[in-house]
């Protein structure tokens, strides 16, 4: 026996969060079995609507549902729950509940909030094991479809509509719907009988009651079965399904890759069409292939089925996966979806569920893979490109997450090496080097297309209803002179003018005037345009490092602005301040250019390229926009940008869906000591030697970004970002872009702008919020660098984002070296003129140890320290309060000049301070200083307190190379002891490497060691002779 939950929606919820929202999902618990919904976020009037089903083994237990708070970071708030016993729900008619309010209460009496909301359920009991029951109701055929509905579903979950609502018409609805899918049933229960009886003919005789269940389905009349998507994809071909797909297409966006990673990106010498058979096609040999090659066996292809009235199309592929060095032999289920089939382009997202391994209940595994049309081979043949990447979708919290991920990155990868290899023994693979030589080959095509002749272009332009009309009127006219005879001289006339006798000639005579002149504007414009024909179309480009070679192919959809219901279109490429215009094309509202533009050659790589659509009015006038777009050099992987369409933005542009076709290329004609020159370069404005990172470096630095290939790390600084509170990261400086990067107690913080979005740079004197360390402040233009705006300090009345920097281990290193890039960068040279370097000429700089940037994860902490003491918690609380307590055991420890900010709320219970101190010559002979940040958290039982810390050394011996991490534990002994326990828990975080790794974390260890005790027995002591 089974009890089915279904979880609707609830309403009235308190918030929970500070924004005045919750992040709500629900909790049910039966005995020992436990099932959770998924989270809404941010409402306070969720709809769930998923169906549960528990399993029944004593009539006195309680169904417990509770409502919960998501909390990202710390434990989940507790909303309000509701007990319902299951001999309440046996007791009632047709032993099931109907859909009903049922009020949450809080988790006791002593509660402050006793409004906790409501929730809607249904409850209701049905048989799995007997058909006892069902005989002696007359309703035979709904309980069985009911049965084997919810049979085909996981056994913890099924989904229903998030849309449900509470009336019964809505609940006779859900049912119906089931009703009417228990046809398709009666298929998987005959392809579950050919799994497990491959005779045919003993298949019906294993036992009773499978027998019935078969014979039952097939009382489902024909007519019940009519779900015409499901038909229509089942019957037809991969073909046809994929055509139907293709004319259903709304255009929608290409996929981007998941945040797992890429797992393969390879160019192949076949049209993606017939790459996407290959893969996906229910006929085709290569799953099979793949699946004996990996060692997988029962491999169950289904068939593609058109899903939610036709919008999506699936399938479930079924087979049990090798043993591997870490688990056994399991079963797996892949459920694919077209996310994108166009004819062109191709997106399946697969999503693999393995329930059977340890925690295989908690997460996914989804896999997306991209087909895309490639450029063509220099032999003439169509490539695709072939991009999968991945990501582990987890479905419940789970404090093996790490694990988990590290073990399927781990197994996808060497699953997705046989794949390519199989996948390479079927398709040629296309080296990049081979399409590289593509350039030349598209570039002749374009420069060999022959241009129209201003004949036929004066034809089409001229050949409208306004000229003719003005060309008939002035034959007209000049027809009536010669056929006329001259009147006689009359009211205001004298020889040689003639005014209009009357009122009618009067208005002839200015629709003439205005015809006129609006046929010389076109001739005007037309002469001028064809001046400006293809002004730096072929173009070469002069000197040699980045090339920038644009080729301009198409328009589609472009606004029409003029009366005729065309444009007059141009286009104006801008890189690093140099601009290239295309001809113009008259009266084209989807004009063909084939014209190439190249820019001379750069020093360093261009970041953005500005497209900008104009439409020609005359040489006097104002041109009338018709979009604009940015290409981000950056963001943009440089082989994705050899074939594109590019949507335009603007009001214009995005009311007709406007798109330019281009093809850019951009090569280094310096060869490979690109990064060499440009270090030697920077050397001379800073002052001091750059080593050039190691490709290990780089390649971190890349992919902590999310960075094309070609950008490489100039330097790094430790710093504090100032915003509400200071956060202390690290700043990275790169030809192209600043950068900052933080973890700070596992919350990370992460963004990057364009050295050319920098409109000024100022230097602000040190302050006591600063910790006494000079600010660097940065403030962008107008508009710019909107993804990072989130670690803005502040926004200005003219909407520029202000970035403050400070705490830096080496100011002037730092503060030389940004100033120095953004100069030579974004500042033209009449700009570089003017600004002169405000920092006066300091000392050498010493010069540090080489080392890479080593990336930054979580840190391993280790207990170091534990120890009993006399004093109770909240007496040696004190000692983080600020107060006197402090003051002293600082003092005693040798920590001079000791100065820490108010403990500020940062979220909830959790309180957050700066602190800052110098080392005696006792602790330190090379004095410096110590800033940390130190957040308080009290612990969940509220008996105690953690409070973690992140220090950064400043004027010591490689301070910069690591970051201290200390976690301080305090809680109350049993309650029959008096005193408290305290627990030090240590860890580094190496943002450089070092050959003196062990020497330095050995030497600190001790230090901290010696500190520890100090502080305790200043604490003991003052706790005593209180």
């Amino acid at each position: 026996m089974k009890l089915v939950v279904r979880v609707m929606e609830a309403r009235n919820l308190p918030a929970m969060d500070l924004n005045g929202l919750s992040d709500p999902y629900v909790k049910l618990q039966l005995g020992k079995q436990r099932s959770k919904t998924k989270v809404v976020k941010k409402s306070l009037k969720p709809c769930w609507g998923e169906e549960f089903s528990f399993r029944v083994e004593d009539l006195k237990e309680e169904l417990v549902v509770s409502v919960l708070d998501e909390d990202k970071y710390f434990n989940d708030d507790f909303v309000g729950q509701v007990k319902i016993p299951v001999s309440r729900v046996l007791d009632a008619d047709s032993k099931s509940l109907d859909t009903a309010w049922y009020p949450l209460q809080p988790r006791n009496k002593k509660s402050k909030n006793k409004d906790c909301g409501e929730i809607l359920l249904f409850i209701c009991f049905y048989r799995s094991n007997s058909f006892s029951d069902l005989n002696g109701n007359g309703d035979l055929a709904p309980h069985l479809r009911k049965s084997v509905d919810m049979e085909s579903e996981s056994p913890s979950r099924s989904f229903s509509s998030a849309s449900s609502t509470a009336s019964p018409a809505r609940q006779e609805e859900i049912l119906s719907c089931k009703e009417e899918k228990a046809c398709a049933q009666k298929t998987i229960a005959s392809r579950i009988a050919q799994i497990f009886n491959k005779n045919p003919d003993t298949a019906s005789n294993p036992s009773r009651r499978s027998t019935d269940l078969f014979e039952i389905s097939e009382t489902v009349g024909p007519e019940e079965c009519d779900n015409k998507s499901e038909d229509e994809s089942s019957s037809s071909s991969f073909e046809e399904v994929m055509k139907i797909m293709e004319s259903r297409d709304q255009g929608s966006d290409i996929p981007s890759n998941l945040p797992g990673g890429v797992l393969l990106d390879q160019l192949y010498a076949i049209a993606p069409w017939d790459l996407n058979s290959l893969l996906f096609s229910l006929d085709s040999s290569f799953p099979k292939s793949i699946a004996e090659l990996q060692g997988s066996t029962e491999l169950q292809l289904g068939s593609w089925k058109f899903d939610n009235g036709g919008e999506s199309l699936k399938r479930v592929i079924t087979y049990i996966k090798a043993a591997t060095k870490l688990i056994k032999a399991v079963r797996a289920t892949e459920e694919q979806t077209y996310l994108r089939a166009d004819g062109k382009v191709f997106a399946v997202l697969s999503s693999v569920s393995t329930p059977d391994v340890m925690y295989g209940s908690t997460f996914k595994t989804e896999v997306l893979y991209c087909i895309t049309p490639g450029p063509e081979c220099s032999s003439g043949e169509q490539t695709s490109r072939l991009v999968i990447s991945w990501r582990t979708n987890f479905l419940q919290s789970t404090m093996m997450k790490g694990m988990i991920e590290n073990g399927a990155r781990q197994g996808l990868k060497e699953s997705f090496e046989q794949y390519a290899s199989l996948l390479s023994q079927n398709v040629k693979p296309v080296d990049s080097k081979e399409v590289g030589s593509n350039k030349e080959q598209v570039l002749a095509s374009l420069q060999a297309a022959e241009s129209q002749s201003d004949w036929k272009l004066a034809v089409q332009y001229f050949a409208n209803f306004t000229v003719f009309f003005t060309f008939f009127m002035g034959l007209y006219v000049l027809v009536h002179i010669w056929l006329a005879r001259p009147d006689a001289i009359q009211g205001l006339e004298f020889v040689g003018l003639d005014l209009p006798d009357s009122i009618g000639e009067f208005i002839v005579c200015g629709v003439l005037v205005l015809q006129a002149e609006r046929v010389l504007g076109l001739i005007s414009r037309f002469m001028q345009a064809r001046g400006q024909k293809g002004s730096d179309h072929g173009v070469k480009a002069q000197g040699d490092g980045w090339l920038l070679t644009v080729a301009l192919i198409e328009g589609s959809n472009l606004a029409a602005v003029d009366a005729s219901g065309f444009s007059d279109p141009y286009v104006v490429f801008t890189c690093n301040g140099k601009t290239r215009t295309s001809s113009i094309k008259f009266q084209k509202s989807n004009p063909q250019w084939n014209e190439i533009f190249e820019f001379d050659a750069m020093d360093e790589p261009p970041s953005v390229l500005d497209v900008e659509v104009c439409d020609f009015d005359g040489p006097f006038d104002d041109a009338t926009s018709l979009g604009h777009a940015e290409i981000n050099f950056v963001k943009t992987n440089i082989s994705d940008l050899a074939d594109v369409w590019v949507p335009l933005q603007g009001k214009l542009a995005q009311a007709c869906q406007s798109k330019l076709h281009l093809r850019i290329f951009l090569d280094n004609t310096r060869g490979g000591n690109v990064v060499e020159d440009y270090l030697s370069k920077m050397e001379k404005e800073v002052g001091k030697k750059i080593n050039v990172r190691s490709p290990q470096t780089n390649s971190a630095f890349q992919k902590l970004f999310g960075l094309p290939p070609e950008e490489f790390l100039i330097n790094d600084f430790t710093c504090h970002l100032k915003r509400k509170m200071p956060l202390q990261g690290r700043l990275f400086l790169s030809p192209r872009i600043i950068g900052f990067h933080a973890n700070l107690f596992g919350h990370k913080t992460k963004f990057f702008f364009l050295w050319e979005d920098i409109e000024d740079i100022q230097i602000d004197p040190p302050t006591l919020s600063s910790m006494g360390s000079p600010i660097i402040v940065i403030t962008l233009w107008q508009g710019r660098g909107i993804d990072a705006r989130h670690g803005a300090k502040t926004r200005d009345a003219e909407g520029r984002l202000k970035f403050h920097f400070h705490s830096f281990v080496s100011f002037n290193a730092a503060n030389r070296t940004i100033m120095a890039l953004w100069k030579a960068r974004s500042l033209s040279p009449e700009q570089k003129v003017r600004i002169v370097e405000e920092e006066s000429e300091a000392k050498s700089l010493q010069s540090d140890e080489s080392g890479s940037f080593l990336g930054l994860d979580d840190v391993i902490m280790s207990e170091v320290y534990s120890s009993v003491l006399s004093a109770p918690t909240s007496f040696f609380m004190e000692f983080f309060s600020g107060g006197e307590l402090e003051r002293k055991v600082m003092e005693k420890a040798g920590f001079l000049d000791y100065s820490q900010t108010p403990w500020e709320s940062e979220k909830g219970d959790v309180y957050e301070r700066q602190t800052c101190y110098k080392f005696a010559k006792s602790i330190s002979r090379y004095g410096g200083e110590a800033r940390s940040t130190q957040q308080r958290i009290p612990l969940s039982d509220r008996n105690g307190w953690t409070i973690e810390e992140v220090m950064t050394l400043h004027g010591v011996p490689l301070g910069d190379h690591f970051n201290l991490n200390l976690r301080y534990q305090v809680e109350d002994l049993p309650s029959k002891q008096k005193g408290c326990q305290v627990k030090v828990h240590f860890g580094i975080a190496w943002l450089k490497s070092t050959r003196n790794q062990k020497r330095i974390t050995k030497n600190i260890l001790q230090n901290l060691q010696g500190r520890l005790k100090v502080f305790v027995g200043v604490i003991e002591k003052e706790f005593a002779t209180k």
